[in-house]
């Protein structure tokens, strides 16, 4: 059996776990630079405020009329109580699969018996755990497969008669569940799939599971086969325990206010240059090409303008000192004067296993790698950005603008909450 535990409305639930006093308030969360609204809590949603992805100009009044209370996104706080919820949820299972920052999957075996206190029990205990150690509300989801745990905790979350657990483990409650689910919100099935099996009279989950697989594999994929195969209770769906390496890597950002200098421009491509150069080491990996570029807003009343830089590295690297010198060569083509810079970004390409990777005898690699493993341990342990190269600067204007940011209560340690007995 596989249990999936979801954090509801994870950015806004995290918010009031902090903050008691708007926990019965509708809260919106916003994007980087707060741009538009990524999340909303229960309330909110109930209230007909805070669809996602709308621009926070746009809907700035009906928020205020409405009473609602605005965050920046606050991702060292979401992370930090995110792993929290994960631990608490893997004293639940032998084996745990964290799928997203608000997602994980329990998997108790196969073939797995019921634990003495019941399925529905067991997920009881594991939402109420979840609630009294790090009060984030989560649904929990029981299934034969990954496919059935996610439709049974949508059951938890959308269909009325359960109180936050649902459990499919009769043929009974699987029908009664997938009647009710249109085919769009199974896992996998995306708009235009959905569309496509509408047109052959498939409109809900329980006509798509009765749908026969060989033939489902010739109209669409071998996925979407699976998918039907794992609605019938056949497990097909498995993760990987190790992840694959990354073929690309990019840092890119829109910043907090405009740039219009060259020492600002320059800074901030040093920035995301030691981003990806970090995120190149972690996976082992050798970069032997790389792509800078900067543009202004294409709703400036200035006109657009966008500029990119290509260069190949005659070895491999993943030193960040050579990936930052690369900024020197980029910048007389990348800076224009009078340009009011919106955004910029630093991605790798024709990335190499840096174990396996064969160098030429005549053209040896300048690189350090005790430098760079010197740098990264120190800020793995004191935090990061405690090293950092000196190209980046140490005052960074361009900084994503976070003006409703909440403080990171678990990460800062003057942000920590004070109680006064």
């Amino acid at each position: 059996m596989y249990a999936l535990c979801d954090v509801n409305s994870m950015y806004a639930s995290c918010e009031k776990v902090f903050e008691p006093s708007i926990r019965n308030k509708p809260v919106v969360v916003l994007t980087n630079n707060d741009g538009c609204i990524c999340a909303a809590c229960g309330i909110a949603k109930r209230m007909g405020i805070g669809k996602k992805f709308v621009p926070y100009f746009q809907v700035k009044k009906e928020l205020e009329a409405a009473g609602a209370v605005i965050r920046s996104s606050n991702y060292e706080l979401y992370a930090d109580l995110s792993q929290r919820m994960m631990d608490t949820c893997a004293r639940f299972a032998p084996n745990i699969n964290v799928y997203s920052i608000d997602e994980c999957f329990l998997y108790y075996g196969k073939p797995s018996s019921a634990p003495l206190e019941g399925w529905e029990a067991l997920g009881m205990q594991i939402r109420k755990a979840v609630w009294r150690e790090v009060r984030l509300p989560i649904c929990v989801g029981i299934g034969p497969t990954p496919t059935l745990a996610k439709v049974a905790n949508h059951a938890a979350k959308k269909v009325e008669g359960f109180k936050g657990v649902a459990v499919l483990d009769t043929k009974e409650i699987r029908k009664k569940v997938l009647s009710k689910m249109a085919v769009t919100d199974v896992w996998g099935i995306g708009n235009r799939l959905g569309r496509r099996l509408n047109m052959l009279g498939v409109s809900n989950a329980w006509e798509l599971a009765n749908r026969n697989p060989t033939q489902i594999r010739k109209e669409f994929s071998i996925l979407v086969e699976n998918t039907v195969r794992e609605l019938n209770g056949e497990v097909r769906h498995s993760w990987d325990t190790v992840r694959a390496a990354k073929k690309e890597i990019y840092s890119t950002r829109s910043f907090g206010e405009r740039i219009t200098n060259f020492e600002g421009l320059s800074s901030a491509l040093a920035s995301h240059a030691e981003i990806v150069a970090i995120k190149l080491r972690k996976q082992k990996s050798l970069t032997s090409s790389m792509t800078l570029f900067a543009t202004s807003s294409p709703h400036d009343t200035e006109g657009y303008f966008r500029k990119s830089y290509f260069h190949h590295f005659a070895v491999p690297t993943n030193d960040t000192m050579n990936i930052v010198k690369v900024i020197e060569h980029a910048m007389s083509r990348l800076y224009k004067p009078n340009i009011r810079y919106y955004r910029c970004g630093v991605g790798l390409m024709g990335l190499h296993n840096e174990e396996l990777f064969q160098y030429d005898l005549f053209t040896p690699s300048n690189d350090n790698p005790k430098l760079m493993a010197c740098m990264d341990t120190i800020n793995a342990r004191y935090g990061r950005s405690t090293v950092h190269i000196a190209a980046k600067g140490f005052e960074q204007k361009f900084a994503m603008r976070r003006a409703f940011l909440s403080p990171q209560y678990t990460t800062k340690w003057s942000d920590i909450p004070k109680i006064i007995c």
